[in-house]
């Protein structure tokens, strides 16, 4: 399990640690969790769930191909949608032999207005993880907790992640600077550091991951999973035009725009989406006022503006989820053997 370095016996300080819970409390209940979340992985990375982009197909390729694949519950249309999509994931998942190897993401913010329907299908259909967003986790924790599920809170900051531990979330999910979609401020290195100083717990950590060496760093800095979306949108299965994947392959780091002006949330978008949009740059600060109701909305800008981390660049073909798996997988035995190679350093 991640977590931060121990400190020497003679420099412990005294400093407790925020929230309701105490850190042995946590402890106790890490491990299996972290088990849990492991199982049937073949690397440690979980497909960041997608607004708009991530669907069944992307999900139950993910479960197939030995990762964790995560998908937003307002991306199916209707509720109607979404119960074909949770039936048709679970089934084709245990049919797989990996029941249960995917994740939901709930919007949990007071304008949304299909959470309560939305966490009675989750009930039903049990997911291994429910990832909540834009507010507190507490919203689902009874019903998930029902029938054996863990919720982790996706935060961008070190406040909300020290609410959401006081709410009793079972995991944190940090999105930190460079991540695609609705972002967070602040570098791995810093966020990382300062939650593992109060929360010793299962962690989630993404922003720009789109290789191994990547999914290796948010480990090495006390991540227990990598979250990566970026790299897998190209992917055949994803729910994106291929004009949005060839828009992915033309585009660079510095083509990545952030605003909080199209959902009144920071974001990561691509220039020449905003562009095409006929989007105002000189309200790129601006900041909109929040409104996830009728989220599918077509007068919603999100729409037809698309999204992409600062990772984008990795994306340089259309390909096929299983492929980009299989190259993460080579790229992370080959650093495995360099880290070997490395330890005459110690």
């Amino acid at each position: 399990m991640g977590a931060s370095l121990p400190a020497p016996a003679s420099c412990a300080g005294t400093g407790g640690v925020s929230g309701q819970r105490s850190q042995k409390d946590v402890s106790m209940n890490s491990s299996s969790v972290i088990t849990d979340l492991n199982r049937g992985l073949s690397l440690p990375v979980v497909v960041a769930p997608m607004f708009l982009i991530s669907g069944p197909d992307l999900v139950i390729a993910a479960g197939k191909a030995g990762l964790l694949g995560a998908f937003p519950a307002p991306n199916a249309r209707t509720l109607e949608d979404l119960s074909g999509w949770l039936g048709r994931i679970e089934g084709e998942l245990s049919t797989a032999g990996r029941s249960g190897q995917w994740a939901i993401n709930m919007i949990v913010h007071g304008t949304y207005d299909r959470f309560d329907a939305e966490i009675e299908m989750v009930a039903e259909y049990k997911p291994r993880i429910v990832i909540t967003a834009l507010g507190s986790p507490k919203r689902a924790l009874n019903k998930v907790h029902a029938f054996g599920g863990k919720v982790f809170s996706d935060v961008i900051n070190a406040e909300q992640a020290r609410k959401a531990v006081d709410a009793g979330a079972d995991g944190l999910v940090l999105v930190c600077a460079g991540a695609g979609g609705h972002t967070g401020n602040y570098s791995a290195f810093a966020f990382v550091e300062e939650v593992r100083s109060f929360w010793d717990g299962p962690l989630i950590a993404g922003g720009a991951v789109s290789n191994a060496r990547g999914v290796m760093a948010m480990l090495n800095l006390g991540a227990d999973c990598a979250y990566m979306g970026t790299r897998f949108i190209g992917c055949r299965e994803s729910l994106v035009s291929d004009d949005y994947r060839q828009m992915l392959i033309r585009a660079r780091m510095q083509d990545i725009i952030t605003t909080a002006a199209i959902s009144g949330v920071k974001g990561n978008w691509m220039r020449e989406s905003l562009e095409r949009s006929g989007f105002d740059f000189s309200q790129v600060d601006e900041t909109k006022k929040i409104d996830f109701s009728n989220i599918q909305g077509d007068q919603k800008a999100w729409k037809n503006i698309w999204g992409a981390g600062q990772g984008v660049g990795a994306t340089t073909s259309i390909e096929d989820l299983f492929c980009v798996v299989d190259g993460l997988k080579q790229d992370w035995n080959w650093l495995l053997q360099t880290q070997e190679a490395l330890r005459h350093w110690s």
